[in-house]
């Protein structure tokens, strides 16, 4: 059975969560509380040497980590992973933007104000989180005028990499009632029989 280290309010474990809970796979779930730098001790950093969660271990001895990494090894061969070869450098394409443009800056932005409680600690570099972070959601309204989905019309591990962060933006400060079709593609996703909440443990 996998075991899934996790910190529950952390929108990159949720990711995996979600893709474990759709796929109706049994898992171990440990709390890491990186609050608290658990995963800072020898006994974390010797399965992760980077010091970060999500962490799914496959097998004794055997881990993966990086959130949208594990999104990828977990879909192979399932709906949420296309079959077609420029479908997938499509998923691809979002995964990069999700931790390249998008996740850097409302993950961050949420991180300081919902969970650390700090938002005026870094009033300069939250101004500059919420520029590009809406930067980014521009991008995702853009697209989501001509599609439903972030690649062929179906629910991929895209859309689970972009819904972790986005439908919690508003705790970063981020106005989501500015990106009407944005919120209708996460209607969608949270509509999907077998969704959870970030809140929820899963199985």
């Amino acid at each position: 059975m996998y075991k899934l280290y996790d910190f529950l309010p952390s929108g990159n474990s949720y990711k995996v969560r979600l893709l474990l809970n759709l796929l109706n796979i049994d898992y171990e779930r440990i709390d890491v509380n990186i609050l608290n730098q658990e995963t800072r001790t020898p006994e974390f950093l010797a399965k992760n040497p980077n010091g970060r969660i999500p962490l799914l271990e496959i097998a004794s001895g055997k881990f993966i980590v990086e959130s949208n990494a594990i999104l990828y090894y977990l879909s192979q061969g399932t709906k949420y992973f296309p079959q077609d070869k420029y479908a997938q450098a499509q998923v691809m394409q979002w995964l990069f933007f999700e931790q390249y443009s998008h996740e850097p800056f409302i993950a961050t932005a949420r991180y300081w104000i919902a969970i650390l409680k700090q938002p005026e600690k870094n009033p300069e570099q939250l101004k500059y989180k919420h520029r590009l972070g809406n930067a980014a959601l521009k991008v995702m309204e853009q697209h989501l005028s001509s599609h439903n989905y972030f690649v062929g019309e179906t629910y991929t591990i895209a859309d689970i990499s972009l819904y972790a962060y986005t439908h919690v933006a508003d705790e970063g400060g981020f106005d989501l009632k500015k990106y009407p079709l944005i919120i209708a593609w996460l209607k969608r996703i949270k509509e999907h029989p077998q969704h959870i909440l970030i809140s929820d443990r899963g199985k």
